[in-house]
């Protein structure tokens, strides 16, 4: 009874994110990555709609978009993709995440690049799908 009441008086004071955090920190990392879903949207302007279980955090998913940029970006004979925008949801234990970015054939200008041929390598290394 005793550790239920400093259970309840860690929650009420904000601590339980640590507790949490500490015990998914211990947990094996075992993702399930779902098929990726791709939309040309204009040209050099590409959608993502990635969906993965397992993911540890935000990070893991736009990670795994990232990745999905990467392998798309090569397909097309391109060498960079210039990250847009990345809306994140997560019901169930799934996390989604519907990301745009542009691909370009020489380095675009901007802070938010992806060079496809070392994403993909380091994707590959990572055990993270590409397109």
């Amino acid at each position: 009874m005793r550790g239920g009441l400093v259970c309840a008086a860690l929650l009420l004071s904000g601590c339980a994110d640590v507790l949490v955090q500490d015990v998914h920190e211990g947990a094996p990392f075992n993702p399930t990555y779902q098929p990726v879903e791709t939309a040309l949207l204009d040209g050099d302007l590409v959608q993502f709609t990635v969906s993965m279980r397992g993911a540890r955090n935000e990070e893991d998913v736009t990670g795994f978009a990232d990745c999905a940029a990467a392998g798309y970006t090569q397909i097309r004979a391109y060498e960079f993709a210039r990250h847009l925008r990345t809306n994140l949801t997560r019901r169930g234990g799934v996390w989604r995440a519907d990301a745009i970015y542009t691909i370009s054939p020489q380095r675009p200008a901007g802070t938010f690049l992806i060079d496809a041929r070392q994403t993909v390598a380091d994707c590959k290394r990572d055990g993270i799908p590409t397109v």
